[in-house]
């Protein structure tokens, strides 16, 4: 399969698989946010532990963890991660899919605001007015919640700084949420180790299903961060930009159309200057990208030509496949 193709495959399959949560944590309401929260930060050490066996990548993992400042770094965003989690399952099990959504839908607006305030970036004007968008959102869908939407923010917040973090420390996929997890993995192995203990533990007492899919979310976990990690050597960003809608809105389409949950007219309008402002940057970012890639189109066209890059085996189609993607 080609490679770009396979790319775009794979980062469809990880936004379906994250679009579909909704579905799968519910079926575990019998257990409490916290609990599938403890066995998901569980069963994803186990699972990633089987993968790095099996590609046997132990050796690049130990070289990780005797850094000190980065593993310090791990366990901040392994904090951010884990509050992300249980929001979002507690989000599912309370009925509110569809402001867990908004949150996903939110999270560009957060981390362009958090490159002004964290990295000190400049904004484009056009960036500039889909902040302004997003945050008219935000107050329409407070006075129509009646209270700050605050299972978005949080979701969007915590997301965010995970992957300003993450975008810092370089880690690959893989051994990065296996060290995340293992940050987690004690204080998560107490709480269902006292959970067992008082008789309130329903791994292994509510029903068999009940207990493969409590194993299964590391598995779950997993597979679309790695799939998501291939895509990101493949695809150009703004192909992952476009593709990372799909998640909410299939959260947003479960959460109205499976679980019966509440749309009510300002709250569609509330999601409306949400696409807006999510358009206004999506135009932004590819207008951005195409300026980029003229400008280096440019710069390579003024650039002395070598005999060796003259030589005729290397083709036209080569040289665009080789070119460096650029950031959006």
């Amino acid at each position: 399969m080609d490679p770009l193709r396979r790319g775009y495959l794979s980062a469809l399959t990880a936004n379906v698989l994250w679009g579909i949560f909704p579905l799968y944590f519910h079926a575990l309401r019998a257990a409490g946010a916290v609990e599938v929260l403890a066995h998901r930060i569980v069963w994803s050490l186990v699972s990633i532990a089987v993968l790095l066996a099996v590609v046997r990548r132990w050796r690049r993992l130990g070289e990780l963890l005797r850094n000190r400042r980065l593993v310090a770094g791990i366990a901040v965003a392994a904090v951010f991660i884990a509050v992300n989690w249980g929001v979002y399952i507690f989000a599912v099990n309370t009925d509110r899919v569809v402001e867990a959504s908004l949150g996903y839908f939110i999270n560009p607006l957060f981390v362009i605001l958090l490159g002004v305030l964290v990295l000190r970036e400049r904004l484009r004007p056009a960036q500039w007015v889909a902040l302004g968008v997003g945050a008219v959102a935000v107050v329409v869908l407070s006075i129509d919640y009646g209270q700050l939407p605050w299972i978005a923010l949080t979701l969007a917040g915590s997301f965010g700084s995970y992957g300003l973090i993450k975008k810092r420390l370089g880690l690959p996929a893989a051994e990065g949420l296996f060290m995340e997890s293992g940050v987690l993995t004690l204080p998560a192995l107490g709480y269902l180790a006292w959970l067992a203990v008082s008789g309130h533990s329903t791994f292994g007492t509510v029903s068999t299903g009940h207990s493969l899919l409590l194993a299964g979310s590391g598995v779950l976990t997993a597979v679309p961060l790695l799939l998501f990690a291939e895509a990101a050597n493949r695809v150009p960003l703004s192909g992952l930009g476009m593709l990372q809608y799909l998640t909410p809105m299939l959260q947003l389409l479960i959460g109205v159309a499976v679980f019966s949950e509440p749309l009510p007219p300002a709250r569609l309008a509330g999601f409306a200057i949400v696409w807006c402002a999510l358009a206004i940057f999506s135009w932004d970012a590819f207008r951005a990208a195409r300026r980029s890639r003229a400008e280096r189109a440019a710069i390579r066209d003024t650039e002395p030509t070598s005999p060796r890059a003259a030589a005729p085996t290397a083709s036209p189609a080569a040289t665009e496949a080789e070119a460096p993607t650029p950031a959006v």
